[in-house]
């Protein structure tokens, strides 16, 4: 079952509307990074760089060492910043990428279903984006001290994410389906929706599909009947 899930999923990235929610979510994560980093460097140009001028009297400080501070710092954080900023876009196409899924795979449960009002895929990218924020802040001490074995901070980041995310695309999914539970995934399958989720996260170029390959995985993990 499992195993088909997967399968299934990564036949959905080439469906049409799948792809075009996909190129959606991207580029608005890119763009948002992208911000970021500009205002990043227009602060340690504006503000940081002349203190440290200041305090320091490190004349040899220019333009030139803000930009590329602003541009490492940039990719950290972009690095770091990535599943949290494409959850929340997600979130606002989520809708679509499940009624796909379900319209493919699942008619009777895309025949019952709900259209999710704007507010609340808001509401769910927002609060996807808290946590994500706010539990990996709080891991990132241990992130640091992990850093000396070589694979420990990954192992935790995809261990925490995958308790996020299999909450997120739980909720994600479930919002089409207002007559259902609160939690209506079976917690196996919620964790296995996590964990693949967030493994595909940290895969390079394949994680920049990650959102809607994971939120294909939460709809089969919901409707797929036991093998």
């Amino acid at each position: 079952m499992y195993a088909r899930a997967i399968r299934l999923s990564l036949s959905q990235l080439v469906d049409r509307e799948t792809l075009w929610a996909m190129a959606k979510v991207l580029a608005l994560t890119m763009l948002t990074i992208a911000l970021l980093g500009m205002l990043l460097w227009q602060a340690l140009l504006h503000l940081l760089l002349p203190a440290l001028q200041r305090w320091t009297g490190a004349g040899w400080l220019g333009g030139d060492d803000a930009a590329g501070a602003a541009l490492v710092l940039t990719l950290f954080g972009g690095w770091f910043l990535f599943r949290a900023i494409a959850m929340l876009f997600a979130g606002l196409f989520t809708d679509a990428i499940v009624a796909s899924v379900e319209e493919d795979h699942y008619p009777a449960a895309f025949a019952r279903a709900v259209k999710v009002p704007l507010r609340t895929e808001v509401a769910l990218g927002l609060a996807s984006l808290r946590r994500a924020i706010v539990w990996n802040m709080v891991a990132l001490p241990l992130y640091i001290l992990l850093l000396v074995t070589g694979v420990g901070t990954i192992l935790l980041a995809v261990g925490l994410n995958a308790i996020l995310l299999s909450r997120d695309l739980e909720a994600m999914v479930a919002a089409r389906h207002p007559d259902l539970p609160p939690r209506p995934m079976r917690p196996a399958r919620r964790r296995f929706t996590g964990l693949v989720a967030s493994a595909a996260m940290f895969i390079p170029f394949f994680n920049l599909f990650a959102p809607i390959f994971g939120a294909a995985i939460a709809v089969h993990m919901l409707h797929m009947e036991d093998a």
